[in-house]
Formats: C-alpha cells, structure tokens, sequence
C-alpha cells in the first residue's frame, strides 16, 4: 500500500517536470495548444492590415531619414555659397579700395604735372557706428556734407594762397572758407581743361575726356538724350584729337631721325595738314550739334571698329557712308527703246549722303586718312583686319 502511493507521487512528481499529463494508456501528454482547424476572415484581415501599418511606419522612417540627410546636405551647400558670396563681395570691396587709391594716385600726379594743387583727402563719416547724435551734429553735416574733408586753417590758407585768392573775407568762417576753396579750385581746373582744349590739335570748345574713356559705345547703344550725345561728342573730338596729335608726333620723330624733311616727310606732312584743316567742319558741327542725325550713327560705327582695331569693318562703315549701296551705271545704260529690268537697280538702293555736300565729303575722307594712321600707330593683332 506504501509502494502504491510512492509509485503515484513519482509520476505526478514526473508529470509536472514535463509539463504534460498521462492519458490512460500511460503515455505522457504535453500541453501544446490545439491548432484551429478554421480561420475567420476578420482574423486575416487584421493580420493583414497590421503588417501593412508595421511596413508603412517603416517606409515612413526611411523616407524621414532621407529628408533629414538631404536637408542637411543642402544647409551645407548653402552654407558654402553664403561664404563663397561673403568671400567674393569682400574681394570686390578691396578691389574697389586698390582701384580708388589708383584713381586718386594719378589723378594726384596729374595735378602735380599740371601745376594744380593737391586735393584734400575725401571726408570720412566721423558719425559711422555712433550712437546719441544730436540734432545740431545733423545741421553741421547738412552745412558741410559738400566740403569734402575738412584742413587745418594753415593748410587752407596756404592753398587759398596758391590760387591768388583772398585768405580770409570779412565775416567768413571756416566752413564757408573751406567750400570757398574748393570752388575757386574747380573753377581753376575747368579753366587749365579749356587751355589745353585750345592747344589741341584741333581746338574746340568741347572738353577732352581722358583716354581711358575716349572709347565709345557700339551704333546699338548710342544715347538718345541730350547729356549723353553732348558726352559722345566730346568722345568723338577727344579720339580724333589724340590721332592727329599722335600723326604730327610721328612726322616730327622721323623728321629728326632723317635729319630734315624729305620728299615723302613733305609730303605727308601736306597730307596730315589738309586732313586737319578738313575735319575742322565736323569739330564745329559737333560743338554747336548740327552734325546731321543721319551721319552720326556711321561716324560712330567707324571710330568703334578702329577702337577696337578692326579696320576692315571700319572701312566698310566708311564706303556705307560714303558710296552707299546703291548700284552704280557702268559703260552703256540706255539700249534700245525698252526699260531693262535691271535698270531700276541705278534709281534705288541706299546711296551715300556725303557725295552732294562738299564739307560733309571732306571731313569724311579726313576720316579716312586717319584710319590709315590709326592702323599704322595701333596695328591689330590679326593681320586680316588691315586694310589694303
């Protein structure tokens, strides 16, 4: 009976390691869930929709990833352009800077050659990153704000001093002195400016530009207004003047290496006199600006291709104005009583305007001559832009 009961405490003892129980055969069953033998459609379908939602949180992630690695690759390369354009617009600030002290170092050496006296050096803002201004720093910037920068009352009167002016007037102070300089200094620069525009070779009385500017724009971009043709005359008198000045320049360089005039010096010479007397009309209508409208556009045309050393289109721009393109008669004309159909071509076409006006013809043609100069002194650098 003892057995018995020690016998059933093993097996239940053996029965509860294994997790199973014992059927009636003895046998050891495990407790393993029964599979279903049917499946409902709802149960599918959440299944199916979970696993839908699990893939989309994925591609959801992958797509924010993405984004947050692209975005941060364009912060990147805005951040490099923001330094490449910081970077640029400082070059540009100290180029303007090195250009400036250029600009004010000839100009300096300009009135020095000249006899002028010195400029005082341009006004800096003493007021710049100031806070607390009050109003009558205002007034005095408003009072001063076309002075320039301001000089020593020494320094003023020695400069009033050099230009013959008084050094002080009754009840002027030093504000009203100092623009008193400035104008009395203008007006002697406008009056040096207008000699040497009477001892050019051609005088006139259209200020010269300097040579840096002496170069005009293409027939496309010739302005219109008042100021700007006034400004592309004086162009146009100031390249003319700097080619006859350079043309009797080089007739004296040989003359002195020849020891004298030759036949040919002389007669060039001749030559280089004529076309100055001759182009004189076109200095006089540019002065007053009755220079015909229709001249205008050619002249420039001509004076830009030999700026830019293109001499064979500024001889076509010269043959346009001068022959035109109209059809020119050669040898019989009239044959028989009929009208030949290319007959018409001798009444039609562009013809030259400078033919029938004898001032207009020679100013031209000194217009010629001096792109044959021009040619010689600044030869091109492609050899089939020289005229025959």
């Amino acid at each position: 009976m003892d057995f018995a009961l020690l016998m059933s405490a093993q097996m239940a003892k053996k029965k509860k390691q294994l997790g199973g129980a014992n059927d009636c055969t003895g046998k050891v069953v495990l407790d393993v869930p029964p599979t279903k033998k049917f499946v409902r459609n709802s149960e599918i379908e959440a299944e199916r929709k979970a696993a839908y939602l699990k893939e989309q949180e994925t591609k959801e992630a992958e797509k924010a990833a993405k984004a947050a690695v692209k975005r941060q690759r364009e912060e990147e390369a805005a951040e490099k352009e923001r330094q490449r354009d910081e970077k640029r617009r400082r070059l540009a600030i100290e180029s303007r800077k090195q250009r400036e002290i250029r600009q004010a170092e000839e100009d300096a050496a300009r009135r020095k050659r000249l006899g002028l006296p010195e400029l005082p050096p341009p006004q800096s803002d003493k007021h710049d990153g100031k806070a607390g201004n009050t109003g009558d720093d205002d007034d005095d910037d408003d009072e001063n704000k076309d002075l320039g920068a301001d000089l020593d009352e020494d320094d003023l009167r020695a400069a009033l001093r050099k230009l013959d002016a008084p050094i002080i007037l009754f009840g002027e102070n030093h504000a009203q002195r100092l623009q008193r300089y400035r104008q009395t200094a203008a007006a002697a620069a406008a009056a040096l400016t207008t000699a040497e525009a009477a001892m050019l070779p051609v005088p006139t009385t259209l200020v010269p530009v300097p040579e840096k500017d002496m170069k005009v724009p293409a027939v496309a971009d010739i302005p219109r207004d008042k100021k700007g043709r006034r400004y592309l005359y004086r162009q146009l008198a100031s390249y003319f003047n700097l080619v006859l000045r350079e043309w009797q320049q080089a007739l004296q360089e040989a003359s002195t290496k020849n020891d004298g005039e030759t036949e040919a010096s002389r007669g060039a010479r001749n030559i280089m006199e004529q076309s100055r007397a001759s182009i004189k009309p076109l200095f006089r209508r540019l002065e007053d600006g009755s220079i015909d409208e229709k001249i205008v556009p050619a002249i420039v045309e001509i004076v830009h291709a030999a700026q830019e050393r293109r001499y064979v289109d500024a001889n076509d721009a010269y043959l346009r104005l001068s022959i035109g393109k109209a059809a020119w008669p050669i040898g019989v004309i009239m044959v028989g009583i009929h009208e030949r159909s290319a007959r018409e071509k001798l009444h039609g076409g562009d013809k030259g305007s400078v033919m029938t006006d004898d001032v207009t013809r020679k100013y031209v043609q000194s217009i010629k001559r001096c792109l044959t100069f021009a040619q010689v002194r600044w030869p091109p650098e492609d050899a089939s832009q020289l005229m025959g």
